[in-house]
Formats: structure tokens, C-alpha cells, sequence
């Protein structure tokens, strides 16, 4: 493994230490790089700032994750995936939830949810030819709906099995979103 991958792995596994017991919003680059014994110019060349080597988690993390779960047959073994992955992980990701703004995790999953259900949508469509508007509107829907339940089963410290809750997103959004893409259907 190169020189870099383990020291931005040094510094992901200090901050995901560090997130265990306080927030994000306390830590500094300093506390990150004491952690874990390197330089705060060794984290600089590497990452620009805390949210950076946040993101970085997020996405090595889960990415791979969930990348072999966007057709339609298998979204809800993404999304069960990714919920136990955040259980088995789960100071962290609780505190990365309640951390808001610009390259959040809440916003990376938005971003993630909203591109896994526009897929899922154009795979039930088929050729029939649905508005971009409404394509979007439909994606922004689902994906602040998914959002927000994962961020209400954090809060709630991840006390209910991913797996039926997954189920029960999953028959909601079967019973509505056939429904949904035929009422935007162009003639």
C-alpha cells in the first residue's frame, strides 16, 4: 500500500477515534494529528481540512459500499448495506449526521439517494418520456424521504434492525412511486 493511503488511513482512523467522543465541530487538525503522531503539514498535503478527510471517510467507505446496489432488483440491499455499515460504526456516523452543512454526510447521501432513485425511476420508465422537472422533483422527493428516515434511525441511536427498516422503506416506496411516475407521464 502507498506511503499516502496509509497516512490519510492514520488520519481517518484518528478523527473516527477523535468522533467517538465529541463532535466534529470541537476537533481540531491539531487533535486529528496528535492522535495519530504526523505533522500538521503532513495533513495539509493530504487534505485541505477536517471536511475534507470527513468526506474522504464517507466516500472510501461507502461508495464501494454501495456501488453494486443501484439497479432496481438490488437498491434495498445497498441501502440495508450501508445501514449496518453505519451501525457497526455508529458514534461516528451519528455524530457525522448531526454535523450540518456544505460536504456533510447528510448532504453526500442526499446526493447519493437522489442518483440511485433518478436510476431507479428511468429503469421503470422504460422509453415512456417523463418532463426533466419532474424527474428531478420526483428523485428530490424520494431522496429527502430516505434522508430524512435514515437521519430519525440515527437520532434514535440505531436501536431498530436495519433490515426491516429497509423492508418498510422498500413497500412504501414500491406502493408509490409507479404511481408517482405515471401521473408525470408525458402523452
Amino acid at each position: 500500500m502507498a506511503d499516502s493511503m496509509i497516512t490519510k488511513q492514520a488520519l481517518a482512523a484518528s478523527i473516527k477515534e477523535l468522533m467517538e467522543r465529541e463532535p466534529l465541530s470541537k476537533i481540531s487538525v491539531g487533535d486529528i494529528t496528535s492522535n495519530c503522531g504526523v505533522n500538521r503539514q503532513t495533513f495539509y498535503y493530504h487534505f485541505k481540512d477536517k471536511y475534507e478527510l470527513v468526506n474522504w471517510i464517507y466516500y472510501t467507505e461507502t461508495v464501494k459500499l454501495m456501488s453494486s446496489f443501484s439497479d432496481r432488483a438490488h437498491w434495498t440491499d445497498g441501502l440495508g448495506a450501508l445501514c449496518r455499515y453505519m451501525r457497526d460504526n455508529k458514534r461516528f456516523y451519528i455524530n457525522a449526521l448531526s454535523t450540518p452543512g456544505q460536504n456533510s454526510f447528510q448532504e453526500y447521501l442526499l446526493e447519493f439517494a437522489r442518483g440511485l432513485v433518478r436510476s431507479l425511476a428511468e429503469e421503470l420508465l422504460g422509453e415512456s418520456p417523463i418532463g426533466e422537472e419532474d424527474l428531478e422533483f420526483i428523485a428530490d422527493f424520494y431522496a429527502f424521504a430516505f434522508v430524512g428516515l435514515i437521519m430519525k434511525w440515527a437520532r434514535h441511536g440505531m436501536k431498530e434492525e436495519p433490515d426491516g427498516y429497509i423492508l418498510r422503506v422498500k413497500e412504501m416506496t414500491d406502493a408509490s412511486i409507479h404511481y408517482a411516475l405515471e401521473k408525470y407521464k408525458k402523452e
